[in-house]
């Protein structure tokens, strides 16, 4: 009897935890201050984290590794001077990124935890000049939906749903931004999606 007591107490005490492992801890806190190394595919082993699809997180709410990594993303972003990231760009495979919304005043920056893409256009755009953090001094042109319906979780644990715009960068983009970030944590890069204008 006692050692099913004290199975039940491990299955609620790891499911209660963070979900982060020890090597994803480290990077969330190493130099809280100061932004994270950003993978780049060049480099075969962050190619691998690139390239892995990324898990749901689990414990939303009162998750401190949660809120350390979220202002990771924030930081790393700002001094890489992006409009978005995704956590495997730093080496943590989990379902989160950090986006511009283009579409609101000021251009806040959202945290998007566990997204879906619920619905999108019936046509594809060749976005120009896609870019990325981890793909080093190069751009392309990507294909893109022209619009994305999206739901995600934010830090407070309230479900989001958003119909995001896209088409150039003259215009509000952040459609194209989630689909980028979206993709990351799919383990896809926009250079698999390259195109030509028409």
């Amino acid at each position: 009897m006692n050692k099913l007591l004290y199975l039940l107490l491990f299955i609620v005490f790891t499911s209660c935890g963070s979900s982060f492992s020890s090597v994803e801890k480290e990077i969330i806190y190493n130099s809280p201050e100061s932004p994270a190394r950003v993978l780049k595919i060049t480099e075969s082993k962050d190619s691998l984290i690139l390239r892995t699809r990324s898990k749901d997180i689990k414990k939303i709410t009162r998750n401190k590794d949660l809120s350390a990594l979220i202002e990771k993303l924030r930081i790393t972003m700002e001094a890489e001077s992006g409009v978005g990231i995704a956590a495997p760009q730093i080496g943590i495979n989990k379902n989160i990124f950090l986006f511009f919304r283009l579409d609101q005043p000021e251009h806040p920056v959202e945290v998007a935890i566990n997204p879906k893409i619920i619905s999108h256009s019936p046509e594809i755009i060749c976005f120009q000049n896609d870019g990325c953090l981890s793909v080093p001094g190069k751009y392309g042109n990507s294909q893109r939906y022209s619009w994305v319906e999206v739901e995600y979780t934010n830090p407070n644990g309230e479900k989001i749903r958003n119909k995001f715009l896209g088409g150039s960068r003259k215009e509000d983009y952040t459609g194209i931004i989630f689909q980028h970030e979206y993709d990351h944590i799919q383990g896809i890069l926009y250079i698999d999606k390259l195109c030509e204008p028409k």
